[in-house]
């Protein structure tokens, strides 16, 4: 088993069954991508490019998914979280009823398709 594996089947519940279901929708939805384990955390690849990781924070009590290229995203705005960071957003999930497969598809569809954008959003003058 690979440590990226090993990291979400060891976490405590809530987060481990959090982290599954986000395992199921992405690999599901974008099967092309590749799970790594890089910055000690679960990490998708699509084409040799980030796409998206998991977080759990025990600390704080939640487990984020965060999408690498999410300053290039329009749909469900309503749903991700910032929280302080600049670029980077995330779905958040205190829960596993919390997530509405729905969102976290259309989500990862329009990711996968301004996945070749890059993480910064130029500004065209």
């Amino acid at each position: 088993m690979n440590p990226a594996e090993n990291y979400i089947l060891n976490q405590v519940e809530p987060f481990r069954s959090i982290l599954l279901q986000l395992q199921v929708l992405v690999e599901t939805t974008i099967p092309e991508v590749r799970l790594d384990y890089k910055y000690k955390l679960p990490f998708y690849y699509l084409n040799n490019n980030p796409f998206c990781y998991f977080n759990a924070s025990l600390k704080k009590g939640y487990v984020d998914m965060c999408l690498w290229n999410s300053a290039h995203l329009t749909v469900h705005q309503d749903k991700l979280v910032t929280d302080g960071r600049k670029v980077m957003k995330s779905l958040r999930y205190f829960n596993q009823e919390e997530i509405d497969g729905r969102i976290v598809v259309q989500l990862l569809l329009e990711a996968k398709s301004v996945n070749h954008k890059g993480f910064y959003k130029t500004k065209h003058r």
